[in-house]
């Protein structure tokens, strides 16, 4: 019976002994990019969205006005990345999660730019999707007083 208690007692010292010593560095943790877009506090009927990644769809939303809607994009890993090179950036409002411009959709943006910003009416229950875009992106709506 005593045996059976060694065992485990000596496996237990060397698992413990191989965790954590003195060259061992501590834990880093890396923060996480994050657009200028989203920072700043969400207003009363705006609509605030970010993504890692596109296709994506977000809401739906009741949008009942004219807008300013802006978008950002950026790259964690090269903060200088100039986006004129790059896929352009598309979203549009839709009414159907998902879909290629449907009847009621409306366009928001098709740059190949870091930022964009254009002012568009909508109205009814949309979803605000995604298309394309290579990088992590915010969108902000915000109602046009």
């Amino acid at each position: 019976m005593r045996r059976l208690l060694v065992v485990p007692s000596v496996l237990l010292a060397l698992t413990v002994a191989s965790c954590g010593g003195k060259d061992d560095a501590p834990a880093q943790t890396v923060p996480k990019a994050q657009a200028q877009l989203v920072r700043a506090p969400k207003q009363p009927g705006e609509v605030v969205v970010q993504g890692e990644s596109s296709p994506q769809s977000h809401g739906p939303f009741d949008l009942h006005g004219t807008y300013v809607a802006r978008f950002e994009q950026y790259a964690p890993e090269d903060p200088s990345l100039d986006f004129a090179s790059q896929t352009p950036f598309v979203a549009r409002l839709d009414p159907h999660a998902e879909s290629d411009d449907a009847p009621g959709s409306v366009e928001l943006f098709e740059q190949a730019a870091r930022t964009g910003r254009v002012t568009v009416r909508a109205d009814g229950r949309l979803y605000l999707d995604v298309e394309f875009g290579d990088f992590p992106y915010a969108i902000r709506l915000t109602p046009k007083g």
